[in-house]
């Protein structure tokens, strides 16, 4: 996601570093320039439009600071902007009060509902939270079985509605039973529909009144593009919503909506959906994004995601087996594990400023093969073959090759990657390890 964007707004500070200074003229043809980037990404273009007036007025009214280029004041300015026009800072949910507190989730079919409400529940149970999933879209029955099944896989209680036709019974009677369980965050899962119609309306304002919710929220796939903005009007007008969900924001869309909804609505983005798993949320960072927008990378994410997926005692278990040259294929797989907890090679990469350019030059499908090929390679592998790898032979080889379904030349790639690691971690713990965040090395 926007990726275009992103190479639009770089091709435009890269000609502005040429100038010895913001001028007039310069100023206007590199808005020019954003303003193409801006709508070519699907941003509304009253949006697009007062957006580019603010940037026009802090930049004419500026002087150049003498320690940075006039490229890099102008991309301050673009900065600063992105971050007001996304909403400043992360707004948390709000879901503190007397337990059970309701969240309802709104949106049209198709946007992600019920996935989300998976999520969303597993997320607050990190917390510390004891979430209740609560299916109450009575017209389409596979709604109702998914919610059980994402409940049954996350080991999280789902409200059983059978026999009960009406959605604000359902509302009623879940959070009677909330209460009477020890549960302190009902996660209503609501109908949808193909378009926003009178019916659905009433019913989402019968089941607000029912459940006095602390967050109303609308997920919205960030795919759907400029629709995503009227649709999110339409609902904050007839019925009130507190927030946004924004999902798919890892798919291959230009990112618009996702720039234009809060400005439009006046209701923060508090979490996106970045990937298929039901772990795949987290809370929308609006400085986060707009450095992910304009080239700068986002560590920060990183390293928190790094601690959250981690395992302290293992890294800390790791660490000393490093110190004494005890690395081996176990703790290899454990790594190759671990990484893949951070998400998609693509995903890590784009966190990294200046690393973004590379994505063009690696073949992302292939990489993440070779991932799973060296996985399988090492599963294929006696334990004494993992601790010991000097023992493996020739014949060990062919075995280990056939085993895991790929070639002796694999196995032996394989050896090598992990000599090579072995060998750049041993130079990292004889003293190169403090210039590094231990996040990344162990984490």
């Amino acid at each position: 996601m926007f990726e275009r964007l992103q190479e639009r707004l770089e091709e435009t500070f890269k000609k502005l570093r040429g100038y010895g200074k913001l001028t007039e003229d310069n100023i206007k043809d590199s808005l020019r320039e954003v303003r193409i980037a801006l709508l070519e990404a699907d941003v509304n273009y009253k949006v697009a439009k007062d957006f580019l007036e603010k940037i026009k007025e802090k930049a004419l009214g500026k002087e150049v600071l003498t320690s940075i280029t006039p490229g890099q004041q102008f991309v301050k300015i673009v900065y600063d902007e992105l971050c007001e026009l996304l909403g400043k800072t992360n707004v948390p949910l709000s879901i503190s009060g007397p337990p059970p507190v309701s969240i309802l989730l709104v949106g049209l079919q198709g946007s992600g509902k019920t996935t989300t409400a998976g999520k969303l529940a597993l997320f607050l149970r990190k917390k510390g939270r004891k979430p209740l999933l609560v299916p109450s879209d009575i017209y389409r029955p596979a709604a109702i079985d998914q919610l059980k099944k994402i409940g049954s896989q996350i080991n999280i209680p789902t409200f059983s509605v059978d026999n009960i036709k009406d959605p604000v019974t359902i509302c009623i009677e879940a959070k009677a039973f909330a209460a009477k369980n020890g549960l302190d965050t009902l996660i209503v899962d609501t109908a949808g529909r193909l378009h926003i119609n009178e019916e659905m309306i009433e019913e989402l304002v019968n089941q607000k009144k029912i459940l006095n919710p602390k967050e109303t929220l609308l997920v919205i796939d960030a795919m759907t593009g400029q629709d995503a903005v009227s649709i999110a009007k339409t609902f904050h007008e007839r019925l009130g919503i507190d927030g946004l969900i924004l999902t798919k924001l890892d798919g291959d869309t230009r990112g618009g909506a996702a720039l234009s909804i809060r400005a439009v609505t006046g209701r923060p983005i508090k979490l996106v959906g970045i990937g298929e798993k039901l772990d795949a949320i987290e809370p929308f960072h609006p400085e986060r994004m707009a450095s992910r927008i304009l080239g700068m990378g986002d560590v920060l994410s990183l390293v928190e995601k790094a601690q959250e997926v981690f395992d302290e005692k293992k890294a800390l278990e790791l660490e000393k087996k490093i110190r004494k040259d005890e690395f081996t294929l176990e703790d290899f797989r454990e790594q190759i594990k671990q990484m893949k907890k951070l998400g998609s090679l693509e995903s890590i990469i784009s966190m990294f400023p200046g690393l973004n350019k590379l994505k063009g030059a690696i073949n992302f499908t292939e990489a993440e093969k070779d991932i799973k090929k060296m996985e399988a390679i090492i599963n294929s592998m006696t334990k004494k073959e993992r601790l010991y790898p000097h023992i493996i032979d020739g014949s060990r080889r062919l075995r280990i090759s056939k085993g895991s379904g790929t070639k002796v030349q694999d196995v032996n790639e394989l050896l090598r990657k992990y000599a090579e690691a072995k060998k750049m971690i041993k130079k990292f713990s004889k003293g190169g390890m403090k210039g590094l965040p231990k996040q990344l090395l162990f984490r």
